[in-house]
């Protein structure tokens, strides 16, 4: 039994196995036809495609290095090269929208909006990247807070982290900093990864004057 999709090498196996008399079996050929003839295209018929190295996929890897040397505030020196520049409150799906924007070839990086303490300055000095500010509805921000610090604390903690009038606050405080920046904003509260970093590709799409199903890597 063999995949081999190219031409010559097929060949020449079928006809060795032919003239020792071993039965052979092309596990790919009936496929291959069946979809060239559904498809009404032509397979190219050539081997290890889907591990092909180009530069798209560099470019992904790069996105996907500085996603995560740029989470929650970290390497802020050179937050200036990123696409995209998420800034929210705790959990508002920061990280995994900068990772999902990452595969797509974007690199994002992320600011956390803490209570009582200042954001960077070089988050204010920004010109190139696109900032966009992430805020949810505060009652599922408890839920999901809650959650989280079961999950870390094994106990019900009701500080300021998870205390529904403080959430509400700091939310209530970061919609004003957006506001006052003049950032655009996303309210990520009944929307999926996917949706939000759909909604940010347009955005970016538009500001960089591209069609919107472009995804650039820049």
């Amino acid at each position: 039994m063999f995949t081999l999709v190219d031409r010559a090498m097929r060949d020449r196996l079928q006809t060795a196995c032919v003239d020792a008399r071993v039965p052979c079996v092309s596990i790919l050929e009936p496929l291959i036809d069946a979809l060239t003839g559904y498809l009404g295209l032509e397979s190219k018929r050539q081997p290890g495609r889907q591990h092909v190295l180009d530069a798209v996929y560099f470019s992904r890897m790069d996105a996907v290095e500085f996603a995560l040397a740029h989470d929650d505030g970290q390497s802020i020196w050179n937050l200036h090269q990123a696409d995209v520049v998420l800034v929210g409150v705790s959990r508002t799906s920061k990280t995994p929208t900068c990772l999902y924007l990452a595969n797509r070839g974007i690199r994002a990086a992320n600011v956390p909006i803490v209570p009582g303490a200042a954001l960077p300055d070089e988050l204010e000095r920004l010109k190139r990247p696109l900032v966009v500010g992430l805020t949810k509805d505060p009652d599922r921000l408890v839920q999901v807070r809650s959650t989280r610090v079961k999950m870390i604390w094994k106990s019900g903690d009701r500080s300021a982290y998870v205390d529904p009038a403080a959430v509400e606050e700091e939310v209530r405080a970061a919609r004003r900093l957006f506001a006052a920046r003049g950032w655009y904003v996303i309210d990520v509260s009944r929307r999926s990864i996917e949706e939000t970093a759909a909604e940010i590709l347009t955005i970016l799409a538009k500001r960089n004057r591209l069609p919107v199903h472009v995804q650039s890597v820049w």
